[in-house]
Formats: structure tokens, C-alpha cells, sequence
């Protein structure tokens, strides 16, 4: 079976000396036909020459810098059912991609919501818990997706559906297509990975979370390098609004909503006085930029003709609370890799940070996944 391996790259030399090396041992180690490509979006840096030079059999694709769009311009082109979508902050443990793909390459039975989406269990580079095994909730009038709802430590360990994932996922190729990829409503990034999941499952898919995949993560290292994090947490506020006028219909959505966000533009008034230049005014600023960017969004595989009932459903399947207890393996335990060794430790257990999992790359040795962060931002 042929698997597709993309990287996303934008200015992130460093990036992939310290990645790319993990990324292709877990290609190698696969018992899958994988092709390792980067999708570079007109870096200004040295990027592609030093590809070239250093991994001279990864296949390098040169594409505009849109963010998680590119890979609308390259999966549909693609052979093969299934694709691997990384930043380039990711690193994977060596046997991370068979039981990535292995969701997606299963007969779709009658009856069931076929899988469109896979997302890996992910840790930091410091070895903290990441995601992706995502809740969703409403804080004051916004939609929240967070990895670190109450209850996830023991949930982290335990395979089952997730709500979205960015920084690293494998997706359907067709269904990818079907739906459009991802938003360009959304550029320069932020939330666009939701918005995705939020559309396969409206359309009656579903994405799961395999924590047999480990992956671990920087964290921002391009995106919060270009933009700083002021104005990632204004583009998260902005293109929140955007994926709730898009995507909610329901009167309860629409009820949160006409309640919260005028508390909110309050909030901001008082606020004002005493906040940090870059962060005054902030949910106001991203009011009128979403305001701006109204209908604008793809129309492609939305809305589904029992869109209200699958809405809700999302919601409450992908409650913190629900998450945090549903039915797994007791004692799941994920694969960690020190020195070459397996090691099996329970999936709440610390873990080791990436830079002692995975064998240290032979040349030098910074996204959107957002949930981190947005936590940060509505709290």
C-alpha cells in the first residue's frame, strides 16, 4: 500500500535537520510503501538548496505560502488511499505510521460512520502532554477546543474519537478532497484544523485518536515565530468567530453566541486601560476582521441535509466530561522509544522528552495546533 508522507515547511531549516531524520526511520520501519515529500511555501531561507544537498531522495514540492492550504493543491493530485499531514515541528517515533494509517485503510461497512481522519497521541519536546484527543466546549459565547480538559491524563492513554488535530494527522485522500481540505477563509492560520474535522463529522465521519501513534511536537515554532503571539491569539479569536458563523445553526449555538460575545465586548472595554498594547483590544479587532471576511468561507461539503442533529451531536459527543470517561483498555499503555529500546509505560506516566526518544539527527538541529493556546486565550 502506498502511503504519502508530506511535510510542511515554511523557513524551517533547523526545523527539519532536527525532524526530518525521525520522520523518515518511521517511513523505513513501516510495513507500508512510504514516499517522504516536503511542501515548501516559498521559504526565504536556505530551506530547499539544503534538502537538496541532505536528503537528496525526499521529494521536494514548492507551492505559495498558504499554510495548511497547500495541501489542497497537493493531496488530490496524490496516488494511494491515504495521506500523512506533519508540520515541520513534528517528530514520530519509528513505528508510529502503521497504526496511524490503519483506521483509514479498513473496510467501510454498512451501517457505520466510515473514518476520514487519524490523529497520534502528542507530547511536547519537554515530554508534557499535548493532544491530540480533543474536547470541545463554549467559554462565554466561543467555541473551545483543548486537549487538556479535566480528566484527560487518564483519558490520554485510551484509543477513541477525536474532535480535531493540525500539527499531525493521516487523512482519506478522497474524503479530504470531498470536503474541501482545508479553509483559506482562515489564513494565515489558526483554527482551520477544526473547522476540517468539524466538516467530516457533519458529513457523517468520524476521526480517531490512536495513542499507539506517538509523535511529539515543538509547538508554534514557525507560526508564533513569524507572528508573534499577540497576534496568534487575536488571529484564534478571529477565525473562532468565523468557524461558528460558518458552521452553527442550532438555536442553542446560535443562543450561546447572542449571550456571550456582548460580555465579551465588554470585557474588552475594561480591560482596555490596563492591557498590554498588542492584547488591547483585542476580541473587538477580531470582531471586525472576521466581520470583514463574512461569506467568504468554501461552501465544499457543507452543510449536510441533517446538519442540526449532527451539530449537536458534535457537541455532545466531544463534551470534556464525556471524554474524559469514556470506555477504554484500563491500562492503556503507549510505546516509547529510548536508545533503540521499546518501552512500555503507562499512557498517563511522564514520558521522555523527544530530544532522548528519538535518536539525535545527523546535521543541525521552529503549525496549527491550537489547543494549547487557546486555552491560554479564554481562560
Amino acid at each position: 500500500m502506498l502511503i504519502h508522507v508530506l511535510v510542511l515547511n515554511y523557513n524551517g531549516r533547523r526545523l527539519l535537520a532536527e525532524c526530518l531524520p525521525s520522520v523518515l526511520k518511521a517511513a523505513r520501519a513501516s510495513r507500508h510503501r512510504c514516499e517522504v515529500a516536503v511542501i515548501d511555501n516559498d521559504s526565504r531561507d536556505v530551506s530547499v538548496p539544503w534538502l537538496g544537498e541532505h536528503f537528496p531522495g525526499v521529494r521536494i514540492i514548492c507551492r505559495p505560502n498558504r499554510g495548511l492550504c497547500s495541501f489542497n493543491d497537493v493531496v488530490p493530485s496524490l496516488e494511494g488511499p491515504v495521506a500523512v499531514l506533519l508540520n515541520n515541528d513534528i517528530r514520530l517515533a519509528p513505528d508510529c505510521l502503521d497504526p496511524l494509517v490503519e483506521p483509514l485503510l479498513e473496510p467501510e461497512r454498512d451501517g457505520d460512520s466510515p473514518c476520514f481522519m487519524t490523529a497520534p497521541l502528542c507530547w511536547d519536546f519537554d515530554g508534557g502532554y499535548e493532544g491530540f484527543r480533543t474536547a470541545v466546549r463554549w467559554r462565554w459565547g466561543l467555541v473551545q477546543a483543548t486537549a487538556l480538559f479535566p480528566g484527560h491524563e487518564s483519558a490520554s492513554g485510551r484509543p477513541g474519537l477525536t474532535a480535531s488535530a493540525g500539527a499531525a494527522l493521516a487523512i482519506d485522500r478522497r474524503k479530504f478532497t470531498e470536503l474541501g481540505g482545508f479553509d483559506p477563509v482562515f489564513l494565515p492560520g489558526r483554527l482551520e484544523d477544526l473547522d476540517f474535522a468539524f466538516r467530516g463529522f457533519a458529513a457523517g465521519y468520524h476521526a480517531r485518536y490512536v495513542p499507539a501513534a506517538v509523535a511529539w511536537h515543538r509547538g508554534m515554532a514557525t507560526f508564533g515565530a513569524v507572528y508573534g503571539p499577540d497576534a496568534c491569539d487575536q488571529l484564534a479569536l478571529r477565525n473562532t468567530l468565523l468557524f461558528q458563523w460558518k458552521n452553527l445553526r442550532t438555536p442553542g449555538s446560535l443562543l450561546r453566541q447572542a449571550l456571550g460575545l456582548p460580555m465579551r465586548l465588554l470585557l474588552d472595554q475594561l480591560r482596555a486601560p490596563v492591557a498590554g498594547r498588542g492584547r488591547r483590544w483585542a476580541f473587538t479587532r477580531a470582531l471586525f476582521g472576521a466581520l470583514a471576511r463574512v461569506g467568504r468561507w468554501s461552501r465544499a461539503g457543507h452543510p449536510a441535509a441533517d446538519h442540526a442533529r449532527r451539530e449537536r451531536e458534535f457537541f455532545g459527543r466531544f463534551a470534556p466530561g464525556r471524554m474524559s470517561t469514556d470506555p477504554g483498555p484500563s491500562a492503556a499503555a503507549v510505546e516509547t522509544y529510548v536508545g533503540g529500546d521499546t518501552v512500555s509505560r503507562p499512557a498517563a506516566a511522564a514520558v521522555p522528552p523527544a530530544h532522548a526518544a528519538i535518536a539525535p539527527a545527523q546535521h543541525l538541529t521552529v503549525e496549527l495546533e491550537h489547543t494549547r493556546e487557546v486555552v491560554e486565550i479564554y481562560a
